[in-house]
């Protein structure tokens, strides 16, 4: 029989996962300078060489990169790198399955934001509905503006996640929709009827006028895409 010792994982990648966790946990923060060699030897004990070598991993994953000269840094979370955007344009199946998730996700965000909203959050979404920015940017800002209502970075960088995939899908629905003005009225009332919902405080009804809302936008996104013509009422 042959047995195949078991081999131990380099000290290197014990290394980088030991970076790696300071970053989750908060010790070292996005744009913040690691210590310098010297000091990430003396505080995990072990040789420059595999610091180096951990280093050298961590830049490739994208969680640090370097600086000639200066050292170390943290990388910024650059949401535009988790999904692959080439690969999630304007293809329905992408749509379905994006608008699924954002269901999942924006349906417990609006049950959030109305059990935890403050006033600054009302004002900021007021604002919004009576001073609209153009088009697809009106509705990114009111969508973010609900997320950050909840108090919740995870939800919020999540939602930053979705939309950015979501950008030009959410562009060439604005311009899909910009000479009905039935159907850009029919939006604006679902994010007016969403808005007093959050701001009454009521997490049902706030859950049930997003939903609705998605379900409609998901419907007209994917005629437009497909070509089709509207069946709805």
């Amino acid at each position: 029989m042959n047995i195949e010792k078991i081999s131990k994982k380099k000290v290197s990648a014990l290394v980088a996962e030991q970076i790696e966790n300071m970053i989750e946990d908060g010790t070292f923060q996005p744009g913040e300078k690691l210590p310098s060699i010297r000091e990430l030897c003396e505080l995990l004990d072990v040789g420059r060489s595999a610091v180096r070598d951990a280093l050298l991993t961590l830049n490739g994953k994208g969680a640090v990169y370097m600086k000639q000269g200066e050292g170390a840094f943290i990388c910024e979370f650059d949401s535009a790198k988790l999904f692959n955007q080439t690969a999630l344009h304007a293809a329905t199946k992408n749509i379905r399955e994006l608008f699924q998730v954002r269901k999942i996700l924006e349906t417990g965000t609006a049950e959030a934001a109305a059990l935890h909203r403050s006033e600054e959050d009302i004002r900021v979404l007021e604002g919004i509905l009576n001073d609209p920015l153009d088009g697809w940017e009106s509705d990114y800002h009111f969508h973010i503006t609900i997320t950050k209502a909840t108090g919740n970075m995870i939800l919020i960088q999540l939602m930053e996640y979705i939309s950015a995939t979501m950008k030009q899908a959410m562009k060439d629905f604005h311009c899909q929709i910009r000479e009905n003005k039935e159907t850009v009225e029919r939006i604006m009332k679902q994010h007016l009827y969403l808005f007093e919902a959050i701001k009454a405080g009521d997490a049902g009804k706030a859950k049930r006028a997003m939903i609705n809302h998605l379900d409609l936008v998901e419907e007209l996104l994917q005629e437009g895409f497909l070509g089709e013509t509207s069946t709805m009422e």
